[in-house]
């Protein structure tokens, strides 16, 4: 498997984890020593403080509506570190677009540790 595509799979295991509330799939995704900010702007530093986070926000954030996300750009700052854009496009949970919601436009920074993809920071920001 290319790297581009372990990454898009990455990014598909965030959406599975986000859109099924299972905050340790989530939480396995990321570095020790990964820092996060949501898109309301909370700075989450280290993977402890992710889970705690994570933990507390994800069960049941779901009830109402999903987000997909869609790899729309790598770069590829080193061979083992790769900025990912994210295209996060808010669902009905049907799938259907919900379009009275701004979407998200994440960037994720991965590094690759003993061979597998791993998000070293994230910063979600809501288009407006």
């Amino acid at each position: 498997m290319t790297d581009t595509a372990e990454i898009e799979k990455l990014v598909a295991t965030v959406q599975h984890a986000q859109q099924n509330e299972l905050p340790e799939e989530f939480i396995g995704l990321f570095r020790e020593d990964a820092i996060w900010t949501t898109a309301h702007g909370k700075r989450l530093t280290g993977r402890d403080e992710i889970a705690s986070f994570t933990r507390k926000v994800l069960p049941g954030a779901m009830k109402e509506a999903l987000a997909t996300y869609e790899v729309t750009h790598v770069l590829f700052i080193r061979p083992d570190v790769a900025a990912v854009k994210i295209r996060q496009r808010p669902v009905k949970l049907d799938g259907t677009p919900i379009t009275d919601q701004n979407e998200g436009s994440p960037l994720y920074v991965l590094s690759k540790e003993d061979g597998e993809w791993k998000i070293a920071a994230g910063q979600n920001t809501v288009v407006l």
